[in-house]
């Protein structure tokens, strides 16, 4: 799976507790280092986490890019934000699934589990 936010200590909190779960993860600090991300990997991710406000290219922009691409396009999305409105912004990028921050553990590892085996 692969995280994109901005904040270090909510990517590393993450990373931590999903490869505690035994998910392999990747992560990005922000829209453009996740493209990059994508395609260099070898491996697609199974969902990708997405904040929405990040710097340098937003999750919008980020997912408006995603979804251009055939390669990536069908890769699931779960939003994670703080944004006041999540339902309507997760709404407005056709993402899978949202979870507000802070983050509920129990609900982000039952939410993966739908998108990775």
């Amino acid at each position: 799976m692969l995280i994109i936010d901005d904040d270090p200590g909510i990517r590393f909190m993450l990373s931590d507790l999903l490869e505690e779960a035994g998910y392999q993860v990747a992560d990005a600090a922000h829209g453009q280092e996740a493209i990059t991300y994508l395609n260099t990997s070898e491996e697609r991710p199974c969902v990708i986490l997405l904040d929405l406000m990040m710097p340098i290219m937003n999750g919008w922009q980020f997912r408006t890019i995603q979804q251009q691409d055939p390669t990536f396009a069908a890769i699931p999305v779960v939003v994670l934000s703080a944004v006041d409105d999540i339902k309507q912004a997760a709404g407005s990028i056709g993402a899978e699934a949202l979870i507000a921050k802070p983050v509920d553990f129990d609900a982000l590892l039952e939410t993966i589990a739908t998108y990775c085996a």
